[in-house]
């Protein structure tokens, strides 16, 4: 019975592991196509003159991107539901003497959901917000063209306001940079986090599997130390006793 518990949890702490990688992989792509959302729009806006072609409907990162979300709510909606099922496993009665260690366990399964849909919530905020600016953009652009085509002059109103234009895009360039600067620093974070977590879950592991490999190291040591001890006491002996036999 013992046996078949600790087979379950084995299993379900597996399952997790594996979607919190699978997660991971999926966020770190959604953080990568969220920040190159605004330089491939600017990149386009600038090869074509004109505005006839649609900036953002049918845009194939969009549909990436709803695919994507949509892929990483399910994972968060499984790994939450293998955490539930952790802790009602922790909170049966046939449980181990070793809860303390479980508990701690489905902690820190719980902590790495909770940053992970905090990162993706975040990351989706950003990316809907670039967007949302892109539209606006891409209005008053298209405003801009309209009204400059339509009166047929180049006035010297016109080209002050593009010029206005030009400096805002130029600084909305310059903020999206810092942006993505800051979200590949808060990546590299996560991923040094996410490993001092997996190294800290081992060494407990260890100890709490293996309690008497501290004490097995102990002796170990003790009957070194007994044994250089014994040597040192031999070879000093020995040395007296060649100084003894040169001097007479």
């Amino acid at each position: 019975m013992a046996a078949g518990s600790s087979n379950y949890w084995e299993d379900l702490r597996k399952q997790a592991r594996q979607l919190e990688n699978e997660l991971d992989l999926k966020l770190v792509s959604f953080s990568k196509l969220c920040t190159s959302y605004s330089s491939t729009r600017d990149g386009r806006r600038d090869r074509y003159s004109s505005d006839t072609t649609p900036l953002l409907n049918g845009s194939s990162q969009d549909r990436m991107f709803e695919t994507m979300a949509v892929e990483i709510e399910q994972l968060l909606g499984k790994l939450t539901g293998i955490n539930d099922k952790m802790a009602e496993y922790t909170n049966s009665a046939g449980v181990p003497s070793l809860n303390a260690a479980l508990m701690h366990t489905l902690q820190r399964h719980r902590d790495i959901l909770q940053d992970y849909t905090h990162e993706f919530h975040k990351t989706k905020a950003n990316f809907l917000a670039i967007r949302e600016r892109e539209n606006l953009l891409g209005s008053v652009r298209k405003d801009i063209e309209s009204y400059k085509s339509g009166s047929g002059v180049n006035n010297r109103r016109t080209e002050l306001f593009l010029k206005e234009h030009e400096h805002l895009r130029n600084s909305d360039r310059l903020i999206e940079e810092t942006i993505s600067i800051a979200m590949a620093t808060k990546e590299n974070m996560t991923s040094q986090r996410g490993m001092l977590k997996s190294i800290q879950s081992k060494m407990n592991t260890l100890a709490n599997r293996f309690p008497a490999v501290n004490s097995l190291i102990q002796r170990i040591n003790l009957r070194k130390r007994r044994d250089s001890l014994i040597l040192g006491g031999i070879i000093g002996i020995c040395t007296i006793l060649l100084l003894l036999y040169a001097f007479h």
